[in-house]
């Protein structure tokens, strides 16, 4: 029978194992970014630079617009998640507090509603921006991002609403509060990690999002970063290695930054969302 402590130990060794397996390769690309073209063509590459230069950054800018490119990805990452949580906080409140065959069928919705394939849904969705002439422009793509984030978000928080005390809304209703001042004053406050961490998953999501984007968006600036990064790619497969490395170091920068800014939260909303009052 194994011991608390040889239990903890092989816990510790799969966490650190599946932290390895996450870190190793943005190294490699840091490593990458920073390689003269004369270490990138080596038989032996090594992990630091031995020779570190600026100039794939410089050309990866030259070459394509990456600035222009992150503030389309920017634009639409972060109205997609501020109008995902919008919507859903009110509704994955409905979804907690009362309960019905309504309510489990919209959950179940919800749950089904993650494993449809993106290739059965870009059509409709193109169909529907075309109608509104949003086609190719960033506002049409953050509506598709919304009705993309909206089932997740719900889902999330729903079990951070679970999470709130019953009680606290009771003696609110007893005060003399509404549904939608309580909402507001007393379980939105409370809902405010979980509304975070959403937010940011929401945006994380829309930033990483490469298929709606290259299907919606033609126009070359109007394209978002990750359907730039394909541009450093040649007819032939033949990838341009050191700005194709810099340029995906510097996406990858802002979803590290967010993450490290408000990661405390991130972590208490998780919580709050798995426990059940």
């Amino acid at each position: 029978m194994r011991t608390p402590t040889a239990a903890r130990a092989g816990q510790y060794a799969a966490l650190l194992a599946y932290l390895v397996f996450l870190a190793l390769p943005f190294l490699w690309l840091v490593s990458t970014a920073f390689k003269p073209p004369r270490e990138l063509a080596s038989l032996h590459p090594t992990w630091i630079p031995e020779d570190p230069t600026l100039a794939n950054f410089r050309q990866a800018f030259d070459e394509q617009p990456l600035l222009q490119a992150g503030l389309n990805s920017l634009a639409a990452a972060v109205g997609a998640a501020v109008i995902a949580v919008l919507i859903a906080t009110p509704m994955a409140y409905v979804m907690a507090r009362q309960r019905g065959r309504l309510t489990k069928a919209a959950t179940g919705w919800v749950v089904i509603s993650q494993s449809f394939p993106f290739v059965l849904l870009i059509i409709p969705l193109f169909l529907v921006l075309k109608r509104l002439r949003l086609v190719d422009s960033v506002p049409g793509l953050v509506m598709v991002y919304v009705v993309w984030a909206l089932p997740f978000a719900l889902w999330m928080l729903s079990g951070y609403v679970r999470a709130v005390p019953v009680e606290l809304e009771e003696a609110a209703a007893v005060d003399g509060a509404g549904r939608v001042r309580t909402l507001v004053s007393v379980t939105a406050p409370l809902l405010a990690p979980g509304i975070v961490a959403t937010a940011l998953f929401a945006f994380v999501t829309a930033w990483n999002e490469f298929f709606f984007a290259l299907v919606l968006l033609k126009t070359p600036e109007k394209q978002t970063l990750p359907v730039v990064l394909t541009h450093f790619i040649g007819a032939e497969g033949v990838a341009d290695l050191g700005p194709l490395a810099a340029a995906a170091f510097l996406a990858t920068l802002p979803s590290l930054v967010v993450f490290a800014l408000i990661q405390r939260r991130i972590t208490s909303g998780m919580l709050a969302g798995a426990v059940k009052s």
